[in-house]
């Protein structure tokens, strides 16, 4: 993976709708969680979207939709998506709901990591269509890149998603927060330079 997400072609709007709408808020989540609940509330009260990033998004002068596939027991989920939901508390344009990834594993095996893992989270950029336009995840390119090396396939589990853990908390939220940006102006670009070429056609 050598960029933090993917432009995707348009798949069914009725069913990712539908599929939106089912999902749950991020406090609706932490509320039915089995594992990590209070890790992601603290987390979650920590996390600030930065007014740089608010106001980026709202230059798009577009509504988002993100879709997120997500587990409550995943070690990146609960450093991830507090920073995603502060976009939504923050920004009148984004609109956040979670789905449980071995609900929704059509869904998953649409947006595998290298083409082989089912890892979360994975977050979907609908538009306010909820036409999908773009995907990100399961972490910041940096982290990813990082994870896949030898020295971190070397380490046990445990030290790994320690490793990841310290990471997270020096970044605080930085990488997460410019990425999920740039994946929604470069949308907004792309769509406005197709508009632009089919209206001088």
């Amino acid at each position: 993976m050598d960029r933090p997400f993917r432009h995707r072609e348009p798949a069914s709007t009725e069913s990712l709708a539908s599929i939106f709408q089912s999902g749950q808020t991020f406090a609706e989540m932490v509320l039915s969680a089995t594992a990590q609940a209070e890790l992601f509330a603290f987390f979650r009260a920590r996390a600030v979207a930065a007014v740089e990033y608010l106001d980026r998004i709202g230059a798009t002068q577009r509504r988002w939709n993100l879709l997120a596939i997500s587990e409550d027991w995943c070690g990146d989920a609960v450093n991830i998506l507090p920073w995603i939901d502060a976009l939504d508390a923050s920004s009148a344009f984004v609109e956040l709901r979670i789905i449980p990834r071995d609900q929704h594993l059509e869904l998953m095996d649409a947006h595998l990591t290298n083409g082989r893992s089912r890892s979360v989270p994975i977050v979907i950029l609908l538009d306010d269509q909820f036409v999908e336009q773009a995907w990100w995840g399961p972490r910041s390119l940096a982290m990813q890149q990082w994870f896949e090396t030898p020295e971190a396939q070397a380490l046990t589990s445990d030290e790994r998603y320690k490793e990841l853990r310290t990471r997270y908390a020096r970044d605080r939220g930085r990488s997460i927060l410019e990425e999920i940006t740039s994946m929604l102006e470069s949308v907004a670009a792309s769509n406005s330079d197709s508009a632009i070429a089919q209206g001088a056609s």
